[in-house]
């Protein structure tokens, strides 16, 4: 029996057995990059990203936001759409999705909390507005609810280098 498929069933013959070597890099793949030429522009452009609601992406901008805000004064939604729109360029924010997000955040405050002064939704005379407590212990609450979503986005992103590539399922 042969020790192994590329060994010579003939011991002792003048002809010496086929030697195999794996292809170069050069050969079979794209081996080392050469500098990029000057001027070259940065490939590194992020395409532009539509905000949707329950996207954990998107929400962790928003909370993000909201644990900056003043405290215990009401502060116009549309204000705070504005300022993610004009933070994040290559994001769109709508006030539907920003609001979504905001009574997402407020009713995690009134379960964990069972109170709803903690984050507070209102409407008037100038359109919906966002009245966050003034109180210690808004600042923990939010960075652990801001830590969840990151760690959501990471899964996401996890998740998606998972995929056939060819196709996008799993």
């Amino acid at each position: 029996m042969l020790g192994s498929r590329l060994e010579s069933p003939v011991r002792n013959s003048e002809i010496a057995a086929p030697v195999i070597q794996a292809a170069s890099t050069q050969a079979s793949g794209i081996g080392e990059l050469r500098p990029a030429p000057a001027d070259l522009p940065d490939p590194a452009i992020a395409p532009p990203v539509v905000a949707e609601s329950g996207d954990p992406f998107a929400a962790v901008r928003v909370t993000a936001l909201i644990a900056r805000i003043e405290r215990g004064r009401p502060v116009r939604l549309a204000a705070i759409v504005d300022r993610l729109n004009a933070t994040w360029v290559d994001w769109l924010f709508s006030e539907r999705v920003v609001g979504d997000a905001i009574i997402q955040l407020a009713a995690n405050w009134a379960a964990d909390y069972r109170t709803t002064a903690g984050i507070v939704v209102d409407g008037g005379p100038l359109g919906a507005t966002v009245t966050i407590e003034d109180s210690s212990r808004v600042d923990p609450w939010i960075v652990r609810k801001a830590q969840r979503q990151a760690d959501a986005c990471r899964e996401a992103l996890l998740d998606f280098s998972r995929r056939e590539r060819t196709t996008g399922h799993d």
